[in-house]
């Protein structure tokens, strides 16, 4: 069977224009032009084999460009005596409006039964159409036109096409009966009556039949189809996973409580419910490991979330009295007690284990998902048993095994070794989870409610990738992010920052399974951080703050380039912390002679210098472990700032390339400039953190976002907050990834709160998130903040609230519910504080996460259990008629 390619597009010199079969670039045939627009090219295509395709740009046997979108081309051959397909094509990246495409709008897709789409034995015309969402309002795709063979545009007689694969349409016609030229259009039918329902919104189209000879199908250009709906605007809450809290949960949520809010979330009207990353981040077994955004794995989920209630009652009577005694206390605890829940239910877990592990190792269902996940199952499973019996998750200290080798592993792993029952262990914990999340996550789809997921930036120092994968990784950086609303020394998540140039080298296959194994269970998720696919904040090692940080990518600058702003460079003043007697007294004050003695040495007049042994922020972290009373912390902090108190930092790769220090302008060594050497560092300083990088850092993300972000169906959102370069909205407008608005947070900074009704479609808007307080935590922070937004936004006049009341609360989120944004997903904190027989007391306690402090404890729960918030009617109701009003009811 031959086919034969044709598109218009335009090339320049040296490039060439090909086709990537099945997604295998290894699979491209190359086509031929002659004016560098119109290509083509004819090839030899086994018969009855469905054909995906893409086009790509090629420059010296390398793809440059090829076409985005979770979609490709396609095309199904139907019986051996259509000798050749020729294919009509435009270049297409993402559809229009390609949220619709996604899994979050679209349900389960029940494949149909596949009929020839070409049965015609003379020549043959196929149209091809994208059209999402029929199939869920039951509907189908069809054609009605100005012939016979289309209906002569009788409503009740259109022509169904059948659906391909899901929102992709065919129907194919004998060239014969179809009158040329005709008229016709796309139309929406109901699947019972088989009358049309919708028409799609464009004059009449036309086609002219061209010359078919017999044996030979046309394929028409797809084309994308768009009826007079409206956009779906949709509600939904976000709450952590352990946050949740019900009757018969073990002192944290677990997935079957997941499984519950997803009923009543249903139940009100909300079609989306948004959680924080479930990933395992046993580290240290403490409640250190409370923080989930700095995992051990990317792919094994936290066994805290096991739902103990879905496995077998363990025969031991009194282990199983004991336990119930013990979960009812721990379950009523106010907040989750992390290292007591962790410990009670993996007591629980081990003996239904080593009472089952027999049949369920033997079983099937165990075997598939054991089959289908071995490759990085097997590896989380023995750094487990490794952490465990060596006593830290530290690989670099377990000796003969603190370089990951697979033959090794496997031999530790092997049925007959004497740690395998402790191994396999690890991978019955992971099953049980397994098969709960995707029963919620499937739950939820035959609900029609998003489940998102959220992707954290970074992983644990001390993680099974980094031990497995180490060359993806810079161990000698950390991930955090530059000074801003949360943190005035910025952000140390002291996570390895990426090797993105080894990750480029094999298309980025660590991030595309991680994303695929994702959308096993989710429909939408959250890319914590999206800026760091821009480019990430990267301190060095030797630091805790994160005013010592740098860009990377980024350009530095020379001292030449410095200098030629009018800023005259002297290196050891501007990159050496600047310490003179006055700023000693200032910063220490009654303890500055110690300070002199113990950290500093004299350099010259009042000037002083660090100590070799204390001159890094690590050094003095060391001086102070275990050193916690208030005058310590001062001092420590103290020495930190003055070690941080420079005007330029050292480009990492060129110690004679340099970066502006972050927020600089608030320290000391700034203000040693005079008048004209500020106004010049501050004109330096905006163009290199402003206008510097734009250009070059979208290209960076341009790298990378398009191919992750089509790698699954699930719908993309983005966290853009913080110090957001001009070129991350092209990016993300260009790939159609939602942005994140909050009120208090405003995107422009002439206001001072973000303006609700002018956010965009393609937006999540929210009141706060987990790294904030809540809005009755927020209202009660700063009473002049308060008082703008009351009188000025609100418009309200007349005494000021000293609390938050809950006619307040529910005006805010009713604001954000009318909004054009997309999804409104508020926090279950937030959507509580409109009733105030209902809502929590203990306003400071329902905060999930302080950034400031690296380490908090991630401890917060709900106050209700989920059987009291079913049973809460008239607050359920009430939000149902909010979101009914606002027009959010799917």
């Amino acid at each position: 069977m031959k086919i034969t390619f044709r598109i218009q597009y335009r090339t320049v010199w040296g490039e060439a224009l090909r086709v990537i079969l099945n997604e295998d670039e290894s699979q491209s045939l190359e086509l031929s032009t002659k004016n560098g627009v119109d290509w083509n090219g004819t090839f030899e295509y086994p018969l009855h084999t469905v054909l995906k395709y893409r086009y790509a740009v090629y420059r010296n046997n390398q793809c440059i460009r090829k076409e985005l979108g979770a979609i490709p081309h396609s095309c199904y051959p139907g019986n051996a005596q259509q000798s050749h397909y020729l294919i009509n094509d435009c270049w297409r990246d993402l559809p229009e409006n390609a949220h619709r495409y996604s899994a979050a709008f679209n349900g389960i897709y029940t494949p149909q039964q596949l009929k020839m789409v070409n049965d015609h034995a003379g020549s043959c015309i196929t149209f091809r159409a994208l059209c999402p969402e029929l199939s869920v309002k039951e509907q189908s795709l069809g054609i009605i036109g100005s012939c016979n063979t289309l209906g002569n545009w009788e409503y009740c007689r259109p022509i169904r096409m059948q659906e391909v694969q899901p929102n992709v349409w065919q129907v194919t016609f004998d060239a014969t009966r179809l009158d040329s030229p005709f008229e016709y259009k796309f139309v929406a039918i109901d699947n019972k009556t088989g009358a049309v329902t919708e028409w799609e919104c464009r004059d009449n189209r036309t086609f002219h039949i061209q010359p078919l000879q017999r044996g030979e199908t046309y394929l028409e250009t797809e084309t994308e189809i768009f009826f007079n709906l409206p956009q779906p605007r949709i509600a939904g809450t976000a709450i952590p996973v352990f946050s949740l809290r019900s009757e018969g949960s073990c002192g944290t949520g677990d997935f079957g409580d997941l499984k519950e809010l997803i009923t009543w979330a249903a139940s009100t009207g909300q079609k989306a419910v948004q959680i924080l990353p479930i990933n395992d981040t046993t580290t240290t077994g403490t409640w250190s490991d409370s923080y989930p955004y700095s995992s051990i794995s990317i792919y094994a989920f936290h066994p805290m979330y096991v739902d103990l209630r879905q496995l077998p009652t363990p025969k031991d009577w009194k282990l199983s009295k004991d336990f119930e005694t013990e979960r009812i206390r721990i379950n009523s605890l106010p907040q989750v007690d992390y290292e007591e829940a962790n410990r009670l239910k993996r007591t629980y877990i081990k003996a239904v284990f080593e009472q089952e592990k027999e049949d369920i190792l033997r079983s099937e269902e165990f075997n598939s998902f054991f089959r289908n996940n071995k490759e990085w199952l097997v590896p989380y499973a023995a750094f487990c048993y490794l952490r465990d019996t060596k006593g830290t998750a530290d690989f670099s200290q377990w000796g003969e095994y603190s370089q990951y080798d697979t033959e090794r592993i496997q031999t530790l792993s092997q049925p007959d070794s004497a740690a395998y029952p402790d191994i396999a262990y690890y991978y019955y914990v992971q099953y049980l989870l397994h098969i709960q999340l995707l029963d919620a996550c499937n739950y939820g789809r035959s609900l029609g409610v998003i489940v998102k997921g959220d992707i954290p930036i970074g992983i644990s120092r001390t993680s099974v990738e980094a031990w497995v994968e180490p060359y993806y990784f810079n161990m000698n950086g950390q991930a955090g992010a530059p000074p801003d609303a949360f943190s005035s020394n910025g952000q140390n998540w002291g996570m390895p920052t990426y090797n993105w140039d080894v990750m480029a080298a094999d298309g980025y296959q660590w991030w595309m399974k991680r994303f695929r194994k994702m959308a096993e269970y989710f429909t939408a998720y959250r890319i914590d951080h999206i800026l760091g696919f821009f480019r990430i904040w990267e301190i060095p090692i030797h630091s805790v703050h994160g005013l010592l940080g740098q860009f990377v990518p980024a350009l530095p600058m020379s001292q030449e380039e410095i200098q030629s702003f009018g800023l005259h460079f002297q290196k050891d003043f501007m990159t050496h912390p600047f310490i003179n007697e006055r700023i000693i007294d200032a910063v220490f004050g009654k303890h500055s002679e110690f300070v002199r003695k113990t950290f500093l040495q004299l350099s010259h007049h009042d000037i002083y210098n660090m100590k070799p042994e204390f001159d890094t922020q690590r050094k003095v972290e060391a001086f102070f472990a275990g050193k916690n009373d208030e005058d310590s912390l001062l001092i420590k902090e103290g020495l930190y700032s003055l070690i941080s108190d420079v005007l330029f930092v050292a480009d990492r790769n060129n110690p004679e390339m340099y970066h502006p220090r972050i927020a600089v302008q608030n320290d000391f060594i700034f203000h040693q400039l005079n008048t004209q050497e500020q106004e010049v560092f501050n004109r330096i300083y905006n163009h290199y953190y402003y206008q510097r990088h734009n250009e070059f850092w979208y290209s960076e993300a341009m790298k990378k976002l398009p191919v992750l972000t089509q790698s699954t169906s699930m719908l993309v959102c983005g966290e853009d907050l913080g110090m957001v370069p001009d070129c991350v909205p092209w990016v993300m407008n260009q790939l159609q990834i939602l942005s994140l608005e909050i009120q208090r947070m405003p995107k422009n900074p002439e206001h001072e709160f973000g303006h609700v009704n002018q956010y965009p479609y393609r937006s999540v808007c929210t009141i706060g998130t987990h790294d904030m307080a809540t809005l009755r935590g927020w209202w009660e922070e700063d009473r002049q903040i308060s008082g703008h937004f009351y009188w000025d936004e609100l418009k309200h006049w007349g005494e000021l609230p000293e609390h938050a009341p809950g006619w307040l609360c529910e005006e805010i989120v009713k604001q954000h519910l009318d909004s054009d944004s997309m999804l409104c997903i508020l926090t279950w904190q937030d959507w509580t504080a409109i009733d105030e027989s209902l809502r929590n007391p203990d306003i400071e306690t329902e905060r999930i996460n302080v950034p400031a402090n690296p380490k908090h404890y991630w401890r917060w729960r709900m106050h209700l259990t989920l059987e009291e918030l079913m049973k809460a009617e008239s607050f359920n109701r009430k939000i149902a008629q909010l979101i009914e009003n606002s027009g959010r009811k799917q």
